[in-house]
C-alpha cells in the first residue's frame, strides 16, 4: 500500500556531527584483532573525520607558534656552557693550546630572537592551550572508546558531554598532562643540541626514554578518567603499569602511527619540489584522530580485561548466588 504521506528523501551530509553510524551485525566478531581494526576504522571513517575537525582546536595553537617561530627573527648562540670560561681564559692570556679546546665548545644553534608582542601572542596562546587540553582530549577519548566498543555515537554531543561529565578533573589531569608534555620536549630540545659529553647524552638518552614510556601512558590516561572513578595519581599509576601489560598492543599503535607518519614525511619529501603541496594539508584532515582511534583500539582491550571484565565476572557470580539462595 502506498504511503500518502509526503516523504522526503534524506540528504547525505558528510559533516552532519549528530547523525549516528551504521549499524553493525549482533553476532559479528568484534575481537580486537588488527584485521578488525582496519575493518573498524573504515566503517567509522566518516565520524573521525568530524572528530578531526573538533581536534583541530588542539593543533591550531602549534600550528600558529611554528609559523611565528619559522618566520620570526633568529639569532644563532653557543650551545656549550664550557664555553664561556674557556673563551675567558684563552683571551685572558691562556696556553695557546686552549684556543683548540674551544673548538668543540663553539657549536651554535638558531633561537628565535621575539618583539614584546610575538610574545605575548605566543604566551596567550599557551595558556589557551594548557586550559583547554585536557577537556579536549577527554572529549575526543570519550568518542573514540564509544567508536572502538561500537557503541551508538553522536559526535558533537558526546564530545561535549565527556567534557561535561569530567569537568573538573579533566582540567586538572590536562594541566598536569600538558606540563609533562612541554618539560619533556623542551628537555629533549636542550639535550639534542648539547650532546657531546657522557652526562649530556646520558640524559639526552634517558628523555628520549621517558617521551617512549609518557608516549604510551597517555593511550590509557585519559581512557581511564572518563571510564573510572579514579584519583589522578592511581590513573596515573595505572596508565604507567598498563604500558607494561599491554606492551603487544601498544607497540602495534606505536609502530602504526610512526609508519603513517614517514608515510606523510616521504610524500612531502618527494611530492613538494614538484609543487604539489597536498601531503601537508592532507594531515589535517584526519590524521589527528586516526592517531587517537590507533591508540585506543590498542589501549581498551587492556583496560576492559584487567578492570572491567573482572568486576563484571565478580556481579555475575554474586547475582548467581543471590539467585541460588532465593530458590533454596
Amino acid at each position: 500500500m502506498k504511503n500518502t504521506g509526503e516523504t522526503k528523501k534524506k540528504k547525505f551530509k558528510l559533516f552532519d556531527m549528530n547523525r549516528d553510524g551504521k549499524g553493525v551485525d549482533d553476532f559479528e566478531d568484534r575481537k580486537p584483532t588488527l584485521k578488525f581494526f582496519f575493518k573498524l576504522y573504515f566503517r567509522k571513517f566518516t565520524q573521525l573525520l568530524q572528530l578531526n575537525l573538533l581536534m583541530l582546536l588542539m593543533a591550531i595553537p602549534f600550528i600558529v607558534m611554528i609559523f611565528v617561530f619559522l618566520l620570526g627573527q633568529k639569532t644563532p648562540t653557543v650551545t656549550s656552557m664550557m664555553f664561556a670560561p674557556l673563551y675567558g681564559i684563552a683571551k685572558s692570556g691562556g696556553d695557546v693550546g686552549l684556543w683548540g679546546a674551544l673548538d668543540p665548545t663553539v657549536i651554535q644553534m638558531e633561537i628565535p630572537i621575539f618583539s614584546p608582542l610575538v610574545m605575548g601572542i605566543i604566551i596567550a596562546l599557551m595558556v589557551l592551550l594548557a586550559v583547554t587540553w585536557g577537556w579536549l582530549n577527554t572529549g575526543a577519548a570519550y568518542v573514540t572508546r564509544g567508536l572502538v566498543r561500537g557503541d551508538p555515537v553522536f559526535i558533537m554531543s558526546d564530545f561535549i558531554y565527556g567534557i561535561k561529565r569530567n569537568l573538573k578533573q579533566g582540567f586538572f589531569l590536562g594541566l598536569l598532562d600538558f606540563i609533562f608534555c612541554a618539560v619533556l620536549i623542551a628537555d629533549f630540545a636542550y639535550y639534542y643540541n648539547v650532546t657531546g659529553s657522557f652526562m649530556a647524552d646520558f640524559m639526552y638518552f634517558a628523555i628520549f626514554a621517558l617521551i617512549i614510556i609518557y608516549f604510551v601512558m597517555r593511550f590509557y590516561i585519559y581512557l581511564l578518567l572518563i571510564t573510572f572513578d579514579l584519583k589522578t595519581f592511581k590513573i596515573l599509576k595505572n596508565a604507567l603499569i598498563f604500558s607494561v601489560l599491554g606492551f603487544k598492543r601498544n607497540t602495534m599503535a606505536v609502530l602504526g602511527i610512526l609508519l603513517l607518519l614517514a608515510i606523510h614525511i616521504a610524500l612531502i619529501i618527494l611530492l613538494l619540489p614538484y609543487g604539489i603541496s597536498i601531503p601537508i594539508v592532507l594531515p589535517f584532515v584526519y590524521i589527528l584522530a586516526t592517531f587517537l582511534f590507533m591508540s585506543t583500539y590498542a589501549a581498551y582491550p587492556i583496560i576492559d580485561r584487567y578492570m572491567i571484565e573482572p568486576y563484571a565476572d565478580e556481579n555475575a557470580d554474586n547475582d548467581q548466588d543471590t539467585a541460588d539462595e532465593i530458590t533454596e
